[in-house]
Order: structure tokens, then C-alpha cells, then sequence
């Protein structure tokens, strides 16, 4: 397992203090590498061929397409060299495949999965934000692409929408240990494959990400939780959410009483379960469904790996 989640890698300097220089981001835009990525399009963006290891095209400004829109400044990477994305259609390249950062943000470099998670998070704002919430008017991009502002001086800037996920386990070590996992009422059977994952929502305002945690589990499956540990934390750009993620103890004896109208089903999984699903062997749903879990780039599938590691 990765010493964090997925999306929560990088080596890029975001150099802020460069936001506001004209001059210096004019003459950095002449040499920069450069992401385009189709927001409008799912947010994909141009890998080579390799599946293993795929690796991010980046494009010198001569070969930007004109239709590009915006020059967001991501940041300067750790030889000098900046890096800018811009939103387009993809360009059709020899060797090359379009793919989301939910594809394949686990498999790419710490460099590659820090600037894909960053151009995606700036470009679904951007789409957001075209007006001003504040006066209804139009508003422009400044600063990089880190503001906007419309006629008035009215500034806005990027928003990030705390969420919790938590993964809730009996803390019994060994195979037979286990962990509470939930099926999205949102989520219908796909390819004969019911999804489970940790449970989760967005932290309310005034409330800690902690009281979050407890007022979600008890919403969604009806149990409490005797023990809450952090765990880490990552972006899921989809379209803006910073996932705070935990692990929590619970007594499995406690009744589960699932909110039907975000919790279709919610059982216990043994470690031995959860381990032959990783490795692609049938456990039973129900109805001749097989259990699924959550995809690689999430922090979901981080909480249940660090889970099983720590039996």
C-alpha cells in the first residue's frame, strides 16, 4: 500500500507568490509543460500507451490548441520548470489515450497524480463560477487562474467542500476481524457487481469533521462509535471535495438500521472476505450479485487497505 492516498501525492511547488506577476507568467508560459484537460468533456486528459505506468502528455505552448481556455498556473516543478493546464477537447495524438483521474490517479507518478488532481479541482471551479454568487454578474479570470472577478471588484476564490469517510471496524485483529461497509442507495448493480464502501457525507457548517464522522454513521446505519483515529486526507475533484478520512471501532452487535434514502444495504465484511474480493474472488451480495469495492484512486480503498495491514 502507498504511504497516503492516492490523490493526495505530489512534487510540485505551487509557487503562489507568482500568481500576481504578469511579466514572469508571460515569459514562464513560453517554456512551460502544459495539461489540457477536457472539463467539459469528464475532466480526461491524454496518457501514452502504457496501462502499467501511464505517464501524462504535457505540451509546449506552441502546440496548445486554440481554443484552450484559460492559462492556470499549477506550479514549478522541482527542475524549474513550470506548468501550466488549460480546459480544451483533446487533441487527437498518435500514441496517446484519454483518460479521467479516477482511471488511473492511482497508477500515475507522485508528479503526474499532483498536477491531474490540481488542473481537475481548478478547471470543475472554474466551470462553476462563471457568475458571481455574491451580485449575479460575469466574472473573469485573474491571478493564474486562483481568482475570479466580475465588474463590481467582487473576488471569488476556489471553495473546497470538507467530507468525512470513515471506515468502521470491530478492532479485532486476524481474518475474521471486520469492517462496516455500505451500499449507496445512488448505486445501481453494474456488470453483476454490488458496490460497497465506507461511509460518508460533507461536514455541516459549525461542526467539526470529527462530529461529522458520528452524525453521518448514526444517520446512514444507526450504530456508535466507541473509537475515532484520523487517517489521512486527499482531493476528490469530483467537483470539489476534500476527503478527511478516519477509522473507527464499533460493536458489530449493535443493530444496523440503514436511512433508505442514502443506504440501500450495509453489512459486516470479515478481513478474509474483503481479501478475496481484492483478489478478484466471488463473495456474494445478494440476488446473484458478486461485492464490489471502491475504485483504486480513492481514499475508500486507503481506508481498507490500512484496515486490513493493520490486523
Amino acid at each position: 500500500m502507498a504511504d497516503g492516498p492516492p490523490l493526495a501525492r505530489t512534487t510540485l511547488d505551487r509557487a503562489a507568490h507568482r500568481r500576481a506577476d504578469p511579466d514572469w507568467l508571460a515569459s514562464a508560459w513560453q517554456r512551460a509543460r502544459i495539461l489540457v484537460v477536457d472539463i467539459a468533456g469528464g475532466g480526461r486528459a491524454l496518457v501514452g500507451p502504457q496501462t502499467d505506468r501511464p505517464t501524462l502528455l504535457l505540451l509546449a505552448a506552441s502546440d496548445v490548441p486554440e481554443d484552450a481556455l484559460g492559462r492556470l498556473f499549477l506550479g514549478v516543478e522541482p527542475d524549474g520548470t513550470p506548468v501550466f493546464a488549460v480546459d480544451a477537447p483533446l487533441p487527437v495524438l498518435p500514441d496517446t489515450r484519454a483518460v479521467s483521474l479516477r482511471d488511473v490517479g492511482h497508477l500515475l507518478s507522485d508528479s503526474d497524480a499532483g498536477l491531474f488532481t490540481t488542473a481537475v479541482a481548478l478547471g470543475n471551479w472554474h466551470a462553476r463560477h462563471a457568475y458571481s454568487s455574491t451580485t449575479g454578474l460575469p466574472t473573469e479570470v485573474i491571478e493564474a487562474g486562483w481568482s475570479r472577478v466580475d465588474d463590481g471588484g467582487n473576488h471569488v476564490w476556489p471553495r473546497t467542500d470538507p467530507a468525512m469517510i470513515v471506515l468502521v471496524h470491530d478492532g479485532k485483529p486476524g481474518p475474521e476481524g471486520l469492517c462496516l461497509l455500505g451500499n449507496n442507495a445512488a448505486w445501481r448493480p453494474r456488470d453483476g457487481v454490488r458496490r460497497f464502501s465506507c461511509l460518508a457525507g460533507y461536514v455541516e457548517p459549525g461542526e467539526s469533521a470529527e462530529a461529522a464522522v458520528h452524525r453521518e454513521v448514526t444517520e446512514e446505519v444507526g450504530i456508535g462509535l466507541d473509537h475515532l483515529a484520523y487517517a489521512g486526507s486527499q482531493a476528490w475533484p469530483f467537483p470539489g471535495s476534500l476527503m478527511l478520512g478516519f477509522l473507527a471501532r464499533a460493536d458489530p452487535a449493535q443493530p444496523i438500521r440503514v436511512d433508505p434514502t442514502e443506504i440501500a444495504q450495509a453489512r459486516w465484511f470479515s478481513r478474509r472476505e474483503i481479501t478475496d474480493v481484492l483478489a478478484d474472488a466471488r463473495v456474494e451480495a445478494d440476488a446473484g450479485l458478486r461485492v464490489g469495492l471502491p475504485p483504486p484512486s480513492s481514499i475508500a480503498l486507503y481506508l481498507i487497505h490500512r484496515w486490513l495491514e493493520e490486523a
